[in-house]
């Protein structure tokens, strides 16, 4: 999810606002028409020369969330959500298969074996329980009942534990932050944002609300605590693609407020912030795993009209790097492809496109010193004229596995549908 942050170069909640009651921009001559019975199956962008390809048929149907691995282990398949379960997507014909029927929680695809693993809710959502499906052969099994007011979001390298949260008694917020209500959704099939969600955010935050994290064995159902009775809002946890003992989570909260990327064993040692905050306003934040499972990424702004950063530190080495990038290519989101060569990001109301980056290093010129940041900066090419998309939606772009493709949602039609687009340019017709 997106976190509110401060004015530029990011977005003001109220320049949301203001875009929303205005409409959508209006589209490129030569781009397909919003409302069209079908979207078209693909197109070639006419502003960037790029083709954009519908990957999904089903209106409200989504890629995962941006940091939420959807590809199989061989890269022949990705994991999507539908308004009735989860599909499987065939890479090289497009050709989908339902897998999972019913309302579930997508959780993500195992690293190890074509496993989906999800959960589902009981009626109240005060209960859950956690399931897999194998992709390849639909074999299903109930892996766990969760804690009360629990959920599992992450699964660790081997799949053989799964990682979650829940506050503890009773205790509520009032908002769908804290799981005590749905998210305000625009439609059925467009998973927007709801317009009061930095409201409901420091609300949460304020609240303080008592919280355990916890690791589950998927083979047992054992549940251990890793913390236990904290305050501070713990959320987007993420295990490392490689190490299944080492676990990414934040502080959640407005970035400008919050010490937000941190580590963890899953014995619980080596509880760790990642990146400390040194300046007023300064927001560290949308943290991702880079496919080396050692490397983690985040977005790194200072002030409100600050440089921004692509930041990553390495958890062996302790290496940082720093790639500065301009006001006019920022992003919701950004992702790293598989190779650590390039980026990509998925702009915002103040730079609509589906962004390719390359990241160049600025030599070493002899500074002297120990344990410097490194720096560079990144140049942007254009992939897809985002102006037609409501940004309530968050597009969450991520490389496929053999790197040809960013697949990214959309609602630039209405509803809601999984795109992807070629990184490199069409062919002339």
């Amino acid at each position: 999810m997106n976190t509110p942050q401060p004015p530029h170069p990011l977005r003001a909640a109220l320049a949301a606002v203001l875009l929303l009651a205005a409409g959508l921009q209006a589209a490129p001559a030569d781009t397909p028409a919003i409302g069209t019975a079908e979207p078209p199956a693909s197109w070639i962008d006419p502003d960037t020369g790029h083709r954009v390809i519908r990957l999904t048929q089903e209106p409200g149907s989504d890629s995962f969330y941006f940091n939420v691995n959807g590809y199989t282990p061989d890269g022949r398949e990705m994991a999507y959500t539908t308004p009735n379960g989860i599909s499987v997507l065939d890479l090289a014909t497009f050709q989908a298969r339902r897998v999972v029927e019913g309302s579930v929680h997508a959780i993500v695809v195992g690293h190890k074996t074509p496993t989906i693993y999800y959960s589902k809710s009981s009626p109240d959502h005060n209960e859950s329980t956690l399931w897999a499906t194998n992709l390849d052969t639909g074999d299903t099994r109930k892996l766990a009942d969760l804690p009360p007011r629990a959920s599992v979001v992450t699964i660790n390298a081997d799949e053989t534990l799964g990682a979650g949260t829940f506050i503890e008694g009773n205790a509520s917020a009032g908002g769908s932050y804290d799981g005590t209500k749905s998210p305000g959704r625009m439609s059925p099939t467009n998973l927007g944002e709801p317009l009061n969600k930095g409201e409901m955010m420091r609300r949460r935050l304020a609240a303080r609300l008592p919280m355990t994290m916890f690791t589950i064995d998927l083979r047992t159902g054992e549940i251990k605590d890793l913390l236990q009775h904290s305050t501070d809002w713990l959320n987007h946890l993420q295990f490392s693609p490689t190490d299944p003992t080492l676990l990414l989570y934040c502080h959640e909260g407005m970035w400008w407020l919050v010490d937000r990327i941190w580590t963890i064993r899953t014995d619980g040692t080596h509880n760790q912030l990642v990146h400390q905050r040194t300046m007023e306003l300064e927001i560290a934040g949308h943290e991702w795993w880079g496919a080396d499972g050692e490397t983690i990424f985040y977005q790194l702004h200072f002030r409100a009209t600050g440089p921004s950063y692509i930041a990553s530190y390495n958890v062996k080495t302790g290496e940082r790097i720093w790639y500065y990038y301009t006001p006019d290519m920022s992003s919701i989101h950004d992702n790293s492809s598989p190779d650590g060569k390039m980026f990509c990001g998925d702009g915002d109301h103040h730079s609509p496109w589906i962004f390719l980056f390359h990241p160049v290093l600025t030599p070493d010129q002899g500074t002297l010193g120990t344990n410097l940041i490194k720096g560079g900066h990144l140049e942007a090419e254009k992939l897809v004229n985002m102006s037609k998309h409501n940004y309530r939606l968050e597009p969450n772009p991520s490389f496929t596995p053999d790197e040809k493709y960013i697949v990214f949602r959309s609602n630039m039609f209405g509803p809601d549908y999984a795109f992807a687009v070629e990184v490199a340019k069409a062919k002339a017709p």
